[in-house]
């Protein structure tokens, strides 16, 4: 008999073990027909004891095709059947386990040559694996194999040939630690800046922005490294490629015209047709790119888009303990986009036939709709886009553009009235401490530049909510935070990101404490991520559980990696500080990872942002004077309209002692006003100038021009 038609009753409602997970994603299939652990060694132990191999299925809550494979199989019997009977069943949410996933990710790329969610791993009960793929579907289709064929046929294999597997597991497990095993020693230098930007210029759309075709993510440190080689080079190219990005994709269906926020990735060449769930971090990394390129440009749509996105962050994306959730599922009612997109219909019973027209012309929207929901179904729906800058319709219509900008204005906001009576996508309301440091460096820069101090606030808030909850008093981070709950060990990017955080919050607030904290966590990541063989951070800390090997990685993903933020945090940390022992371990970081930086640098531009600051010019800012004084206010706002990525600054009271200031920055002590009045001294590339109380010379000292 097949094994893909036997049979056994299973109950119609049930629950398993992930009913008592706090993770979202990991709850949503806690009434699955299939017997789900979760990672834990009662899983591994009952493979062991019962010589099953391990079923592992990595994903996250807003992740699309996790919830078609979910539906069209774990949630049916028969496939329940045979991963029930023939195998253990683990599932792991990603984001809360990014160390299990890095690993098996790799394995997936290893065997297959590519990779993505959901992840599918067959494996060893002493977690060796054999076989990866990604999305698979219930019955065999167009070349994939399907669960019916599949699980039989492995089956089948571990029990008559369960040697064979176990000498392929062996084999790809030693692959695997091979591959994270790093080479390095050769400095950095100016040409690896340069040969980033050529890597970028070559795969740069000129039409569309972005890079490459399609699919298309908004990749935000390839446009902050793109704004420090403009800055350094004065390639004007350089901010070309940056504002045609981030305009493409403010006019683009990625951005959510109705209710803000940018959604996870466009699946064409234009920016049109996005997956449409919304994540935490790839909010902060756009607010930062923007609100930069705002202090470059000085253009308003940067400026615009940026304070929207944070709009839309407080509104939907805030706790009430002031922490940051971590994303907004693609899908609602059971359908990729539904909450987003409107028919033609719609919008004539809610709009006047003048508002109509005018965002029917300006959001290309049609009667038979721009976008196809499912394959095989008609375009009835559209997905709100602009073809033009707003300025080149207010031409077409022959207005002013903040009269058009007015009257969109008024009308979206009717249709956000008439969305929010819609059924809202799921909310993944865990809290991550590596992603709300991201936030909390966005906010804190976004404050900065915008001279929002609500901004600040709400980053003050966030941190007040991670050293509460999330940071022990050993100095350990903890991952995720839910429902009252703060568990998991904390990665490097935990304490990177929070650190970077912490730094920006500091150059907002001057609040020594914060410098003090981001001293502390930074010296625990250092005491327990580093490699003292070959350099550089792994993923996991010494105490963290012990898998197959140990992932160290530089390479930027959606998000910069760890080892590069924490480049830059070193040197910054160092100028602020005096320490060049911090300097020092900077340099040792790009070292450990130079030979793969060189053969690829277009993949590590958080990095190379960071070996930008470390050749220079860079500048050492400290203002002594009261920070309530206005001329006080006046030089830190002057200091805050420049675009200087290389620069650090830090405030001294004159009358009081502070400790805090100067336990971290001793040699703050020696630093005075000038007859009584706050007094500005710059060093640049370690040369220090005279100080001045004038103004009027900032932007000499600092060797800018006004924009």
């Amino acid at each position: 008999m097949s094994l893909a038609n036997t049979t056994m009753p299973l109950p119609k409602t049930q629950t398993n073990r992930l009913i008592n997970e706090q993770s979202p994603y990991l709850r949503q299939h806690a009434h699955h027909p299939v017997d789900w652990y979760p990672w834990s060694d009662e899983a591994f132990t009952k493979a062991t004891k019962e010589n099953k191999p391990i079923f592992l299925s990595i994903g996250y809550s807003t992740c699309h095709w996790c919830h078609v494979m979910a539906h069209e199989s774990f949630e049916d019997q028969h496939v329940a059947q045979l991963l029930n009977t023939h195998f253990v069943c683990i599932k792991v949410d990603r984001e809360e386990r990014p160390d299990i996933d890095k690993l098996y990710m790799n394995v997936c790329y290893m065997i297959t040559g590519t990779g993505g969610w959901p992840l599918t791993i067959i494996m060893t009960p002493d977690k060796k694996p054999f076989f990866a793929a990604t999305y698979l579907p219930k019955e065999t289709r167009y070349g994939i194999k399907g669960m019916l064929t599949l699980l039989p046929e492995l089956s089948d294999l571990w029990k008559k040939k369960s040697d064979d597997l176990q000498q392929s597991a062996t084999t790809i497990t030693s692959s695997i630690q091979k591959t994270t095993e790093q080479t390095g020693g050769q400095e950095l230098t100016i040409k690896t800046l340069d040969a980033t930007y050529e890597h970028l210029f070559n795969s740069f759309d000129e039409v569309y922005g972005g890079f490459g075709f399609q699919p298309k993510f908004p990749t935000p440190h390839n446009l902050l490294f793109l704004l420090r080689y403009w800055k350094r080079t004065g390639n004007t190219y350089c901010l070309k490629m940056v504002e045609t990005t981030l305009e493409q994709m403010r006019m683009g269906g990625i951005y959510d015209h109705i209710g803000f926020g940018v959604h996870r990735y466009s699946t064409d060449r234009k920016w049109i047709v996005p997956h449409f769930e919304k994540m935490l971090y790839d909010q902060a990394l756009l607010i930062i790119a923007y609100t930069e390129a705002y202090q470059a440009t000085q253009n308003p749509l940067c400026k615009t888009t940026a304070q929207e996105i944070i709009e839309y962050v407080f509104r939907d994306m805030t706790s009430k303990e002031g922490g940051f959730y971590s994303a907004e599922d693609a899908d609602s009612e059971g359908r990729e986009g539904k909450f987003y997109t409107w028919t033609y219909e719609e919008l004539d019973n809610i709009l006047s036939m003048e508002d109509l027209k005018l965002i029917t012309k300006v959001y290309s929207i049609t009667k038979e709709g721009n976008y196809t929901p499912e394959a095989g179904q008609k375009a009835r729906e559209n997905i709100l886009y602009q073809s033009m800058t707003t300025a080149d319709y207010a031409t077409f219509y022959n207005m002013e553009e903040h009269e058009l900008l007015d009257r969109l204005t008024a009308i979206r906001k009717q249709l956000f009235q008439v969305r929010k009576k819609r059924i809202h996508p799921e909310k993944d309301d865990k809290i991550l401490t590596d992603w709300n440091g991201l936030m909390i460096a966005a906010l804190a820069k976004a404050a900065q530049v915008f001279s929002k101090t609500n901004y600040a606030e709400k980053s003050e808030q966030a941190l007040k909510f991670l050293v509460k909850h999330m940071l022990q008093t050993n100095g350990e981070l903890l991952h995720r935070y839910r429902n009252g709950k703060a568990e998991i060990t904390g990665y490097a990017d935990d304490y990177a990101f929070l650190v970077w955080g912490l730094i920006e919050l500091y150059q907002t607030t001057f609040n020594p404490r914060y410098l003090r904290i981001a001293l502390d966590v930074n010296e625990y990541l250092l005491n327990h991520f580093w490699d003292n063989i070959k350099g550089g951070l792994f993923f996991t800390s010494d105490k963290g559980e012990e898998l197959l090997t140990r992932t160290k990685e530089a390479y930027d993903g959606a998000i910069p990696s760890a080892n590069a933020v924490t480049m830059e945090n070193l040197l910054r940390l160092a100028r602020i500080t005096g320490n060049t022992d911090l300097e020092h371990k900077a340099q040792q970081l790009g070292k450990a990872f130079s030979h793969q930086i060189i053969a690829a640098p277009s993949g590590y531009t958080h990095m190379m942002a960071s070996l930008d600051f470390a050749i220079g010019p860079s500048y050492e800012i400290v203002i002594v004077g009261r920070k309530g004084d206005k001329k006080t206010q006046n030089i830190i706002q002057r200091i805050r309209r420049l675009y200087l990525p290389r620069k650090v600054v830090l405030l001294k009271e004159p009358d009081a002692r502070d400790s805090f200031l100067e336990a971290c920055a001793p040699f703050i002590k020696e630093y005075t006003q000038i007859n009584n009045q706050a007094t500005l001294y710059v060093c640049q590339n370690h040369r220090c100038k005279l100080p001045t109380t004038d103004t009027e010379k900032i932007d000499e000292l600092l060797g800018e021009q006004q924009l």
